[in-house]
Order: structure tokens, then sequence, then C-alpha cells
């Protein structure tokens, strides 16, 4: 069920106002560019003083009936900024960024833990204050604000110089992947490398707009105070993370913070087990832990997990990202996670994760996902579903069949000139028929169908348990009229080398070599 406000503008107003919005704050972020820092820092600078402002709004909405919700204390809110000028707001500023992140544990806490003003000269401070107060950033029946912020770090993740990006997932897959698992109102939500909350905002969206009616007041409450949460291991990301979320109405200021800032990786879950696991792990291959050196230099050692639910040992961050994903997951519960190809086709500790994978879960599906529409370049990823079971007594496996869904080849995206859109994974959910049963889907007709199923057999019949399987040929490859523009073809080539690369520079760093230059190994 979907619930409507009939005082809301039109969709294609709101998404022309997003953008509008979203241009504006970039340009304020060209102010801070000017004085010295980089995409990150600013995108961090803006979000303290954008918070501050939504927080304000969202406090003094007159739709609240005279009850005004306090996001921020007063005497360190958007007002008491707002009133001061020069040297005193300068002053008054630093004062509210550290007694905001002197609230360990709390939402507030996490979004202003350590947060520094690194805006050093007071008039641009003050030019910042008055360009964000001139604007008001919430629409009273949209959800523009939190629209408004997530496009700025969207903006932000398209610098992947800077590495922001792999904080970053395509909202239309996210949307399209949460269309498939259908979150529902008695879920427990989680994603364990969170970045900046889209998985998480996206299901809690999701909800609204099919259940809201059916909730009681202590489910609604529910939802936005505890059933939805994750981890990130970054304090700058997990800050951006806690804003977003709230902004878009899950946790309290004051509550417990629904972003927990570490390894997730590092222990096993606790007793807490999720029904819904959505994530896309940070790129690269090798898990290693940085040390700070006395001289201030930083070094990686490498890293692997020794876990008791573990089956395999592994550096593989993915691998053990996809192991941790298999624990966090509640019995009967779903997961949906992005996974890079090699955590398909590696050998060693890869086969043995994927023989349990098939044996003690039920992958159902597996959505090849094309290149092209990653910040970070030379992805090729995939998107694993899989439901957790009780173990058989017969010892039967419970993946019987795996649907594969070739969404990859003879599909060409750029960040910029064809950008992915939630319109190109139509036929996907139509295929995937989310809330249905799977006995109800139907392959492909053809020999270059994009739908096909494999049984059991077929998948530990092949070489290492290989799920990197694909069988539709490009067209365009023969097809002289359908020929790919050049342009096109050499910013793949650039993807191919730029995935090899990043390969390259693991095998390197394995084996103790140097990185090669503008190669990271995550």
């Amino acid at each position: 069920m979907t619930t409507t406000d009939a005082s809301a503008p039109a969709p294609q107003a709101v998404v022309a106002q997003t953008k509008t919005l979203v241009a504006r704050l970039w340009n304020y972020c060209n102010v801070l560019r000017d004085n010295g820092l980089s995409t990150i820092e600013y995108v961090d600078q803006l979000s303290y003083l954008l918070f501050l402002k939504m927080a304000d709004e969202i406090a003094n909405d007159p739709s609240s009936g005279g009850d005004p919700t306090e996001i921020v204390p007063v005497g360190y809110d958007w007002s008491s900024l707002a009133s001061k000028k020069g040297q005193d707001l300068e002053l008054h500023y630093r004062v509210i960024l550290e007694k905001l992140g002197a609230r360990p544990g709390t939402t507030l806490g996490t979004i202003f833990a350590k947060a520094q003003n690194r805006i050093t000269e007071p008039a641009l401070l003050e030019k910042l204050v008055d360009l964000i107060g001139e604007q008001d950033w919430t629409i009273i029946g949209t959800d523009l604000k939190g629209d408004t912020y997530e496009g700025l770090l969207a903006k932000g993740a398209e610098d992947t110089k800077a590495g922001a990006g792999q904080y970053f997932t395509p909202r239309p897959l996210i949307d399209a992947i949460v269309d498939a698992v259908r979150p529902q109102p008695e879920d427990t939500i989680t994603d364990p490398a969170c970045g900046t909350g889209g998985f998480l905002i996206a299901a809690h969206a999701y909800i609204r707009k099919h259940h809201m009616r059916d909730l009681t007041h202590e489910q609604r409450l529910a939802l936005g105070s505890g059933k939805i949460w994750g981890n990130e291991l970054i304090p700058g990301t997990a800050r951006l993370a806690a804003m977003n979320m709230l902004l878009h109405g899950i946790g309290r200021s004051e509550g417990d913070s629904l972003v927990e800032v570490g390894d997730a990786l590092a222990k096993k879950p606790g007793s807490r087990r999720a029904s819904l696991v959505l994530a896309n792990p940070p790129f690269g291959k090798k898990s290693s832990i940085t040390v700070i050196g006395s001289d201030g230099r930083s070094e990686r050692e490498d890293s692997s997990y020794d876990r008791e639910d573990f089956r395999a040992t592994t550096p593989n961050k993915q691998l053990n990202f996809l192991q941790h994903i298999m624990s966090l997951t509640a019995i009967d519960g779903r997961a949906a996670v992005v996974l890079p190809d090699n955590v398909l086709f590696e050998g060693g500790a890869g086969e043995k994760i994927r023989r349990r994978l098939l044996d003690e879960f039920d992958l159902h599906t597996i959505l090849r996902l094309p290149t092209g529409i990653f910040y970070a370049g030379g992805v090729k990823a995939n998107v694993l579903f899989f439901d957790k079971k009780t173990p058989r007594a017969d010892g039967k496996p419970h993946t019987e069949k795996l649907w594969v869904y070739d969404f990859r080849t003879g599909k060409h995206f750029t960040l910029r000139k064809r950008p992915l859109t939630r319109a190109d994974l139509d036929e996907f959910i139509e295929a995937y028929r989310p809330g249905r049963p799977r006995s109800e889907r139907v392959a492909s007709k053809g020999t270059n169908g994009r739908f096909r199923v494999f049984t059991y057999e077929e998948l530990v019949a092949r070489d290492k348990v290989n799920l990197d399987i694909s069988w539709v040929k490009d067209s365009a490859l023969d097809d002289t009229d359908r020929r790919l523009q050049p342009e096109v073809i050499a910013q793949e080539i650039v993807q191919d080398l730029q995935g090899a690369l990043s390969e390259f520079a693991a095998i390197a760093a394995a084996l103790g070599g140097e990185i090669p230059a503008g190669a990271e190994v995550e």
C-alpha cells in the first residue's frame, strides 16, 4: 500500500528542485575548494553546516502542530550560530562542534565525533553561513532535505581521485535491489559496510511507501529507532551516514547511534542477527591494517581474520565480508550483496566458501552487473541474492537452482553521458518476480536470452565451482550497424586496464612489492 500527500509537490518538480539545490551546494563547495580543502574535506565541512540548518528547519516545521522536534540542543543550534558574525562566529562554531561531539554512543556523537573546523577564515565561514541561511532546504510533504543531502554525497563520490566513490553505491542499483527483496515492517535490516547509508535509507523508504498506513504507532517508532542499523569502518564516512539517516527520519539525535564505527570483520556478530542484510563491501581485494609509526608514516600490514565462524581463512576482503554476512543473517533471513567477479571464480578459500554458500544457503539469484556504473573504475561486480536456512536433516544442499541474469554483456554505461537509471533494471525486476514463488520464473528464450537457470549438479560440476557464468554474445561486436562509438570503446578499455591494475596491485602487495602508481589496494 502506498501513502500519498495531497500537499506534496509533483515528483518532477521535486527532482528539478533537488538538482537545483545540489548544484547550489556544489557551488558552495567551490568556495571551500579555493580554501585548499580536498573533496572529502569540503563535503565534510559543508555537511556540518547543512545539517545544522536542516535540523533547525525540521525543529520549526509548522506541520508539527506546534510541537517542535529538537534535534540539536538550544544554544548549539543553527539559530545560535547564524546570530553571530566574524571572530565570534568562528569561536562559537568551534564550541558547537566540540559540545555536540561530546556525546559518545549517540547519533549526534557519531555525527560530530572529533569534528574540527577547517574553515580557518572567519569571513569565509560567515559567507557560507549566510549562503546556506538564505535557502529553505526542506519542503513539507517531501523528503527533499534527505534527497538534497544525498545528492551532495553523490557529487562528492564523483571525485575518484580522492577515493570518495568507494563509499557510494549508485542509487538506481540500490533501488532495484530493494525492490527485489521487498523489505517488510517486521524485518531487522543492516548493512555491515554501510558507507553513506544508501541501502538502509532505501529500505526504510520502501517500508514507509508500501506499509506506512498499516503500521501501529509502536511499529512506526521501532522502524526509525533500532530495527535498521549499520557499520562503517571510516569515522568520516560513518559521520555522513549518521547525518544522512537522521535527515531521512531514521534514528534520534540523542538516541543510541545506529551507525557503529569500527571493523565489522574483527569479531563475529553477537546475539543480534538481521532478517535482511544489504551490502556493497568496499572495493579492493586485499585486507590490511594501516599502522602509523613513530615517524608519522603509515604502513599496511597483511591481515586475515581468525574467527571460529569463518570456514576459510583468507586475506581477500570480499570473501571475508561474504562469510561475515553469512553469519550476520538470521535463520530464514535473506541477503543481497554486491561483490566483485573474483568472489565467483577464485580458487582455494573462494571455492570452499562457494560450496558452503550452495550447500548451507539458498543462493537463488546472481545479477551480473555492467561496467561503467561505479565511481571506481574497472569494477566488474555482481549482486548475490541468497537465503539462510536451517540445516537439513538429510544433508541435502539448500540450493537447488541458481538463476543468473546477465545485465553485463552488450550493456554500455558511463557516469556522465549514459548513466544507469532505475528503468534500465526493469526487465531484471520483472524476471526476478519479487514476492512471488521462484517456481513461477521463466528462463529467457533463445541462446542469447539474459535469464538462465542452472541446477546444483551443474554448478558443482564446474571447475572450482566457478559461478562466473556467461553465455550472452555481444551483438555489437559483429553487427557493423550497431558498432559502439569510439569513445565508449576507449572508456571500456580504460576500465578493463584499471581493473587489471588493481588486481596486479593486490598481487604485488601480497608478494611484498611496491604498489604501482595510481593503483589502490583496499
